[in-house]
């Protein structure tokens, strides 16, 4: 499935979302940036020090590639957050916050994507659609919003729609869905030895349910029912979160540089394009490394400027609600909720 024609949305940029190295950008690394000119960045805690250095290297970021480069960050809460206290909320985990009601994890995430937003990033590794089970990887387990497919949905829907009113947008992960792994592909390749049946009976459903979000990632997992690669670099997969779950989004690899995928960063990355991913998302690696995936990546085709200019139109300013409020709002729900978990008897 492509986006509907229309007219070229040149120019085309570099089929990339990279990482950078510190605090602040060097000569010689805006140099790179501007040559390899990646639809994107994606920034960790080693990027991360006050808001006014955070806000600094945004701008400097989007001066290096010359526009309004869309910069993310993976801010999921938990274990997995990457602006942390004192300067930004410390916020629960995903199957915690759940555990709340969809209407604090939306609450909870229009306020944490404001934060983000305030310091010049418009893009969230977040909601993870993955679904919790008892063979969960514990890398994983407590990221997910759930245990069923309607929880999981429900909740990052929620998610998603806080993270877009504050102008931040969603990228839906990890497609077409991790839950089951039992390794971390962080290390590991996982194998699911699953019928797509029962995939899609539960695993695809929160994907095909969020169909409609601007951004997605996907999962390096094996899937046996379809071919012996992993999906970041089948094209089967790839086929199958386009027709199957019906995701029309732009759609990125997960990071380029786990060892779940073989291979050099070059090679890793010509087999996500060629698979079908728009963009290769690639964390941390070196300078030769970073610019073997810039070159083996390539630049945007047409059908991924498309969908990059539909995500685009998604990112709008955030909304006029006053944070104090939202956070008062938040702690009176979280207060309701708790004497009423109280009164019900045991």
């Amino acid at each position: 499935m492509t986006p509907a024609p229309g007219p070229d949305p040149a120019p085309a940029h570099g089929a990339t979302i990279l990482g950078v190295e510190g605090l602040t950008l060097g000569r010689d690394e805006r140099a790179f940036l501007r040559e390899a000119d990646p639809w994107g960045f994606i920034l960790f805690a080693r990027n991360v020090d006050t808001p006014e250095q955070l806000r600094r290297l945004t701008a400097d970021l989007r001066d290096a590639v010359g526009r309004d480069a869309v910069v993310m960050t993976d801010q999921e809460g938990g274990r997995v957050q990457r602006l942390r206290a004192p300067h930004w909320t410390d916020w629960p985990a995903p199957l915690d916050s759940a555990r709340d009601g969809a209407e604090a994890v939306r609450l909870r995430h229009r306020l944490m994507g404001r934060e983000l937003r305030a310091v010049g990033i418009d893009a969230d590794a977040a909601p993870c659609l993955d679904i919790a089970g008892d063979q969960t990887h514990e890398f994983l387990k407590n990221r997910c919003f759930g245990t069923d497919a309607a929880t999981v949905a429900t909740m990052g829907r929620a998610a998603a729609e806080g993270l877009l009113a504050a102008g931040v947008l969603p990228i839906v992960k990890h497609m077409p869905g991790h839950g089951r792994a039992r390794v971390d592909s962080h290390h590991q390749l996982p194998v699911l030895d699953t019928a797509l049946d029962d995939l899609d009976a539960s695993d695809f459903q929160p994907f095909r349910a969020l169909a409609d979000l601007p951004l997605g990632m996907t999962a390096h997992i094996r899937l046996t029912q379809l071919d012996d690669r992993p999906a970041t670099a089948s094209p089967a997969a790839i086929r199958l979160i386009r027709e199957r779950i019906g995701f029309d989004g732009l759609l990125m690899s997960d990071d380029i540089g786990m060892n779940a995928l073989s291979g050099t960063p070059g090679e890793r990355s010509a087999a996500a394009i060629a698979a079908g991913c728009d963009l290769v998302l690639a964390c941390n690696l070196t300078r030769a490394e970073f610019e073997q995936v810039a070159d083996a990546a390539g630049t945007m085709g047409l059908a991924a400027r498309r969908r990059a200019n539909a995500a685009l139109a998604r990112r709008a300013a955030p909304d006029a609600a006053d944070p104090a409020a939202l956070h008062a709002e938040l702690a009176t729900l979280l207060d309701r909720r708790h004497l009423l978990s109280k009164n019900i008897p045991g």
